[in-house]
């Protein structure tokens, strides 16, 4: 006899380039991962009807609206998924958390810290997600086991870069993300976010930042770039590096690792791999290792093609909808949740703090 699977109605505010991705997720992870859920496509909402509506026609949707107020309180949805611009994550989440639902989140979480603290008070006893994505990369995913297991020893250096090139296209002024008013900041939320939301993932707590920021465009609201230097409680030190002016590269979200036994490295653009050094190897082949992470030992590897078959961007967004499937069938806490998003945040104000102030700035 067929398991019965709990169906989940779905409702997805905003269908832009985070909307694909997330759709792709809604409709791909039951056929992945064997879970007790039937996520139903119901409702997708956006300001513009037309574009809602293809939308909804490309991606299978049963329905498209423009009123995103009306359609988190409606009593046949049960999940409201965030991926509108970052001034209008708070409202929703607020009204959504009130209506009772399960909240999904895009990054940042929101525009400030003070707006994070009350998102994560609203929504604390709900099902929660942020989609920091990249924790469930399977070399990330690996990454955090060999740190875990001790193989990189006593960690002394952390450094970090987000390095794109969209940002200096003069095509672009208009974008949302260059405006304050709806995205906040640029850079530092849109992509050192992600960096320091993997440095707490994999080397714990970061007690103090000095940073900079620049804005290289004439006139424009948000940072274009951001420098940080940090120290983390494990006696470690950290740099940072996030820019939308890296001439030359694409989505380059690139961290190492170097420690008393051991480092590892990591670039996205090569992401099915992972660059592996064991001071503990024979001396005469010690050296750096690429390591395919496409095995049936690796994690999340499995669910998806045989070894050697990478996968992609858009799988990492499976995984995590998968992960966060499965504890909520087993009532267990799920990472990264909104409070999880709230740390990065305070290290975000930080940042700007330490920026405007030219200081040490604690979080």
């Amino acid at each position: 006899m067929a398991k019965q699977s709990r169906k989940l109605n779905v409702a997805m505010i905003g269908y832009g380039f985070m909307g694909r991705a997330h759709s792709n997720a809604f409709i791909q992870v039951g056929h992945f991962f064997d879970l007790p859920y039937e996520l139903i496509l119901k409702t997708v909402c956006g300001r513009n009807r037309a574009a809602a509506e293809a939308m909804a026609a490309q991606w299978g949707w049963e329905e498209a609206q423009t009123d995103w107020q009306s359609v988190v309180t409606r009593t046949d949805i049960d999940v409201v998924d965030i991926c509108a611009p970052n001034h209008l994550h708070a409202q929703i989440a607020m009204a959504a958390a009130e209506a009772g639902k399960i909240v999904l989140c895009e990054k940042p979480l929101a525009m400030n810290l003070a707006e994070a603290k009350q998102m994560a008070s609203a929504v604390r006893r709900l099902p929660n997600l942020v989609w920091f994505n990249y924790r469930r990369v399977p070399a990330i995913a690996l990454a955090k086991d060999l740190v875990g297991q001790g193989r990189v020893g006593k960690p002394y250096h952390y450094r970090a870069t987000y390095l794109q090139s969209w940002g200096a296209d003069p095509e672009r002024p208009g974008a949302w993300r260059f405006r304050k008013t709806e995205a906040g900041s640029g850079a530092m939320g849109d992509l050192l976010s992600h960096s320091l939301d993997l440095a707490l993932m994999l080397n714990g707590v970061i007690t103090e930042v000095t940073s900079l920021m620049q804005t290289f465009t004439p006139n424009r609201e948000v940072d274009d770039a951001v420098l940080a230097l940090t120290r983390f409680a494990n006696g470690s030190i950290g740099t940072f590096e996030a820019t939308r002016f890296a001439t030359g590269c694409q989505n380059r979200n690139y961290f190492e690792i170097h420690g008393a036994e051991g480092a590892i490295r990591f670039n996205l653009e090569d992401m099915n791999r992972l660059e592996v050094f064991d001071r503990n190897d024979a001396a005469g082949v010690q050296g750096s290792h690429n390591v395919l992470v496409t095995g049936l030992e690796h994690p999340y590897t499995s669910h998806f093609w045989p070894p050697g078959h990478i996968i992609g961007y858009e799988h990492t967004f499976i995984a995590t909808l998968a992960d966060f499937l499965d504890c909520l069938a087993k009532n267990e806490p799920f990472h990264p949740n909104f409070d999880d998003a709230v740390e990065v945040q305070k290290l975000l104000e930080a940042v700007e703090t330490s920026a405007r102030s030219g200081s040490w700035t604690r979080p």
